[in-house]
């Protein structure tokens, strides 16, 4: 799946909401005196969800390991808990870019510091440069050194590396490869200041695509990473030896013997292809070198593997394949510091039928991989893989062969073998990190297992959010990855929205008066772009696309869910009455406006384009624009209808050089007020009123009383409350604010790479009572038991209890038995658990009630041996049901 990550938060900068500037109002009212709150932080787990370029161990201390992402910050492995740990979240909304991490970089001589090169884009995406992040005590705090130039954490070529490196003997010393042209930096005082190598010869020319005229996929891609050879050096003393690849497919590497004073191109070396990593073998002499034709992390159509032998200088073609076999580049390289004559290295841009990943432990004079085929297109798997803590990595897919499900991965560039156990080995996907702890299974005939090993890495794009009244407590819009229905905020759901899978959800809606109906509107490269849910999300059908469609914008449901109102691009604003297939033009508001809908008026829709506010009270049929003036002149807009209160509007954004802030309006848009105490404002959402408050709580990402953050009021905006910390502020929080109808005080933030964080007060919240007593319903029953897909060792299914009887129940207890070992792993949309063999699951509060003649739906995953026998039967407290 391809990652991009031109998002929110790049049109929002293009529009200079993000500036920082000063806002250009008439004159700014006192600062208010701000309260604040202390709040507890937490993922909503997805676990994963994006693009993991770079995976680094220390190669002094054992366990400490540290990955990048390349938009959502850095990480450190937290051994005890097999778990990430973020290290960047404070960084704040003017330095947004710099949670995209094009390098890191662990200190083996003092494991406490460690780097991290931090900028997302090198072009006019991002307005600041970018800098080097210095960290003293494994990450919990930070440094900055600002440098001269812009980095690309999200740039193409971001999975080459490492392009930050700390000279193993003396330690004041680091080298930083740069983009655009910008060549070779070191610092000399541990990453406080640096400057130019002005002697080194070669800055570079590869560009992905020099004709783009946006700056993206024509930037030089730079110096792409430095290696040390330390045993050129003692302790104390700087490394005399250091290899530097430059993304120049007839100059790639080049090398200096004299600590850096000069620098030559390595003598017969390979041409035509670019040389991606550059590790070294020391103890056997050994320079190995990933080469493919493309920058990555996407492209690649051929790709080799060379040996350079430091002490002749002579170099062998180790390449697992014939260049003419390939259709892949290679890019992941690892060599097992235990063991030095072993080698790994993967076919990154291997997408279809999957990645491949290829060992060998004569330092490259023969291999073997990760899967052959046994006979096309049968494939034999020196691997197992067991999904159920990430079920979601099986997409619902269910390919044919070759391609199997959940795949062994794809944009592969980081690989790496534990220097201090030849049997752990970790590597970045497009979605996760992978890993294995019995890697030597590979060499004695066995199956090395692989499994996730990303609990804590979350690193999703959020562009919408909703918290029904009932149901699930949160549906997302994501990139990449489409959206999930979280029926339990600490737990990783089942499957992210799929019928028809987008591969970026642009918004969601549901109605408020019968929040069962769910309307998500998305991107896919062809399909339909519009998706509804009759049962909260938890099951989707597709739509049908008006003329011209060409992606998601936005969408709305009517109160009731009776209609739609649907802005997609490529056409324009678009209304429907049901779930049929006769969208007609709106009339009366211009295309690409944003649209919402009045929670109680199920007729009335909301819309907004280039500062002016449109109303329709026809069911969408026709808009009249709204005579408010003083409104935001573009398109940095973000506006709500209050829950339970007729034309009851909230809008906020804005730019640094016009009108920005918060505004309300209590006649359906026909006027609006501006906040006085809001300077700055993105997002608005509601959330459960306060304690003996009347009106629900507002929260909003904004800049008030001089100070950017996350806020609360309860007061309706009379006064402000912030709820984060200098600690808790993840970049850009602007697509998506909302607090929870059935908790006060829990507001779930987006972030552009952070995922979807929510948050509790510390004083605690209310919130509805759990399920009473298990229920005892009576009356017939009938079951539908569906195993979904299946993987080694493991199964999803999915389970339909029907009320057959001709009475309502108002909670149910579900119970069988399995007969073949089965193992219940994560449930959704039930409380369940398991005793010998007998699986018991229970209602939610949310899905007690039954009427007679309707369904409940409920899913699992579960271990499982080679056998999987569907249960017999099925008992509804004493009442047995009938199997369908």
């Amino acid at each position: 799946m391809r990652r991009t990550r031109v998002l929110t938060a790049v049109l929002a900068l293009a529009a200079g909401l993000l500036s920082g500037a000063p806002t250009a109002l008439a004159a700014d009212p006192p600062a208010p005196k701000l309260a604040a709150d202390t709040y507890t932080w937490k993922n909503a787990r997805i676990d994963g969800g994006g693009f993991v370029p770079g995976i680094v161990f220390n190669r002094s201390e054992k366990n400490l390991a540290y990955a990048r992402t390349d938009i959502g910050g850095a990480y450190r492995w937290q051994e005890s808990s097999k778990t990430w740990t973020p290290l960047l979240d404070s960084v704040g909304w003017e330095d947004w870019g710099h949670t995209g991490v094009v390098s890191i970089a662990s200190d083996s001589v003092d494991p406490n510091r460690v780097y991290a090169a931090v900028g997302t884009y090198t072009n006019s995406w991002d307005p600041k440069n970018g800098a080097v992040m210095r960290s003293a005590d494994r990450g919990a705090s930070w440094q900055k050194a600002n440098l001269p130039f812009k980095l690309g954490g999200n740039m193409p070529g971001r999975g080459m590396g490492e392009r930050l490196a700390v000279d193993p003997n003396r330690n004041s010393v680091l080298y930083l490869g740069a983009p655009s042209g910008k060549g070779l930096w070191r610092s000399t005082d541990s990453g406080a200041s640096w400057s130019q190598v002005a002697n080194f010869p070669n800055v570079g020319n590869y560009a992905q695509d020099p004709s783009d005229t946006s700056g993206y996929a024509s930037d030089n891609q730079g110096i792409v990473w430095v290696t040390f050879d330390e045993s050129t050096g003692t302790a104390g003393s700087a490394t005399k030896t250091v290899y530097v690849g430059v993304a120049d497919k007839d100059n790639a590497v080049y090398r200096s013997t004299d600590a850096g004073a000069t620098w030559q191109r390595l003598a017969g070396q390979p041409t035509g292809h670019l040389a991606h990593k550059g590790v070294l073998d020391a103890k056997n002499g050994y320079l190995y070198l990933a080469y493919s034709d493309k920058g990555g992390p996407y492209d690649g159509g051929k790709g080799r593997l060379w040996r350079y032998a430091t002490g002749p200088g002579t170099w062998t073609d180790i390449s697992p394949v014939a260049e003419a076999d390939t259709s892949y580049g290679f890019s992941g390289l690892t060599v097992d510091r235990q063991r030095p004559g072993t080698v790994m290295a993967t076919a990154y841009s291997a997408w279809w039928p999957d990645t491949q990943i290829f060992r060998s432990t004569d330092s490259g004079a023969t291999w073997s991989k990760a899967w052959d085929y046994a006979s096309y297109p049968n494939r034999e798997n020196r691997y197992t893989m067991d999904v159920s803590s990430s079920p979601w990595l099986t997409w619902g897919a269910n390919p044919q062969p070759p391609e199997q499900t959940p795949k062994l991965g794809w944009m592969t560039e980081a690989l790496e073998i534990d220097p201090f156990d030849s049997d752990r080995m970790m590597y970045g996907t497009g979605a996760t990190v992978y890993g294995t702890e019995n890697l030597t299974k590979w060499d004695d005939g066995g199956k090395f297992a692989v499994r996730p090993m990303v609990r804590g890495l979350e690193e999703t794009a959020v562009n919408d959010l909703a918290s029904p009244p009932t149901g699930a407590p949160l549906l997302s819009a994501l990139g990449d990855i489409g959206g999930f229905r979280h029926t339990d905020l600490t737990k990783v759901p089942s499957m992210m929205f799929t019928q028809p899978n987008f591969t970026t959800t642009t918004s969601l809606d549901f109605a408020e008066s019968n929040p069962n109906t769910v309307v998500r509107t998305g991107n896919l490269d062809s399909g339909p772009h519009v998706a509804f849910s009759t049962d909260n999300g938890a099951n989707w059908f597709a739509g049908t696309d008006p003329s011209g469609v060409s992606g998601g914008g936005t969408v709305a449901s009517a109160a009731d869910g009776t209609r739609f109102v649907w802005s997609p691009e490529g056409a324009g604003v678009h209304h429907m009455t049901g779930f049929g297939t006769s969208w007609q033009a709106s009339a009366g508001i211009p295309a690409g406006a944003i649209v919402e809908s009045d929670r109680v008026d199920a007729k009335t829709f909301y819309g907004f384009k280039s500062g002016k506010f449109y109303v329709s009270t026809d069911g969408g049929a026709t808009f009249k624009e709204s005579p408010a003036g003083g409104l935001p002149g573009g398109d940095s807009v973000r506006f709500k209808a209050l829950p339970g209160a007729q034309g009851d509007v909230w809008l906020a954004g804005g730019a640094a050089d016009g009108a920005y802030g918060l505004w309300h309006s209590t006649d359906g848009g026909t006027s609006f007020t501006k906040l006085p105490n809001v300077e700055q404002a993105d997002t608005v959402g509601f959330g459960k009123a306060a304690p003996g408050a009347s009106y629900q709580t507002l929260y909003t990402s904004a800049r008030i009383g001089g100070v950017r953050g996350v806020f609360r009021s309860t007061d309706k905006g009379a006064s402000w409350t912030r709820i984060n910390d200098d600690a808790h502020q993840w970049g850009w929080t602007g697509a998506a604010i909302t607090g929870d109808p059935r908790v006060y005080g829990r507001v779930y933030v987006s972030t552009n790479g952070r995922g979807v964080l929510y948050g509790d007060s510390s004083g605690g919240g209310t919130t509805d009572p759990g399920p009473g007593p298990d229920p005892t319903p009576t009356g017939a029953c009938k079951v539908t038991y569906k195993i979904i897909s299946q993987w080694t060792g493991g199964f999803q299914a999915d389970v339909q209890l029907t009320n057959t009887g001709t009475g309502p129940w108002t909670g149910w207890s579900l119970a069988w038995t399995f007969t073949d070992g089965q193992k219940l792993t994560q449930a959704w949309n039930t409380e369940a658990a398991q005793s010998g063999s007998t699986v018991t699951a229970k209602n939610l509060t949310w899905n007690a009630n039954v009427a007679a003649g309707s369904s409940v739906s409920f899913g699992f995953t579960a271990s499982r041996s080679d056998t999987n026998a569907k249960p017999a039967a099925f008992k509804l407290g004493e009442q047995t049901c009938a199997v369908a």
